[in-house]
């Protein structure tokens, strides 16, 4: 009987092997068995760096959890936020998990995931400004972070802008006293608030969806890197991430609450 269950055991053993080697046939990987993802590290509180050099943060709990779905080592690597869809087209990097809104413009250099968490853009000011909506920046300066989507919701009303290699530096700036408000994600800004930076936000400049970028081409990392945020979103795993870094569970798709 022992040896019974025993043959049992181990066909049950390479079956579950045999199915995980064979989810990852046809995913081009940077390296073989990694899971190789690009943040910025200075987008606190989704990407830090710590003393050590490493990267922390809501992104990296991400990018760790899907890998360990994917059966993959996950490897982070450091990079500015400009230039990293550029590093995932490429094939620097086999991804990008670092708070990258889908849009029409990056569709064009790479495919997104289903989404992750979902947030928005908002306006931050000093306290003693008189600034309230878009409107209000008319003509004035606004700070942005390179690469992002934001500089395009100020070009509407003003074509002084000016750009930080981060959402974060450009709030220091600003509460330090330059440019007349900064946008940015209404996360980083609570975050910043909380670190003691003298600001306050104003209009909410919509909603956004968050997705890991993956290559062009790379449809079988695409579709298994899905099929691990859905498990992640069904089993909580990113809510348990969510309300660790932000507070409050970000994960869930507004319009469906």
């Amino acid at each position: 009987m022992r040896k019974q269950f025993f043959i049992i055991f181990v066909v049950l053993l390479l079956a579950a092997c045999g199915s995980k080697e064979s989810a990852k046939e046809g995913m081009k990987l940077v390296d073989e068995g990694k899971f190789t993802f690009a943040a910025s590290g200075e987008f606190n509180p989704f990407s830090v760096t710590n003393d050590d050099g490493a990267m922390s943060g809501f992104d990296i709990d991400v990018a760790e959890a899907v890998a360990k779905e994917l059966g993959l080592e996950p490897v982070q690597h450091k990079f500015k936020f400009g230039g990293i869809v550029e590093g995932v087209k490429s094939g620097r990097f086999d991804a990008a998990v670092a708070s990258h809104t889908i849009t029409d413009e990056r569709l064009e250099a790479v495919n997104f995931s289903i989404p992750y968490y979902y947030s928005g853009p908002q306006i931050y000011v000093r306290p003693d400004s008189t600034i309230q909506t878009l409107e209000n920046l008319k003509d004035l300066e606004v700070a942005v972070a390179k690469g992002t989507t934001y500089s395009e919701m100020a070009e509407p009303v003003t074509a002084n802008i000016k750009f930080y290699d981060s959402d974060v530096v450009a709030l220091e700036a600003l509460s330090k006293g330059k440019h007349d408000a900064v946008i940015t994600d209404f996360v980083t800004g609570k975050e910043a608030i909380g670190a003691g930076m003298q600001i306050e936000g104003k209009e909410l400049l919509g909603r956004s969806e968050q997705a890991i970028a993956i290559a062009k081409g790379n449809d079988e990392l695409l579709k298994q890197v899905n099929k691990a945020l859905e498990t992640l979103h069904e089993n909580g795993t990113l809510t348990e991430i969510s309300q660790k870094y932000i507070g409050e569970d970000i994960t869930i798709d507004p319009e469906k609450e």
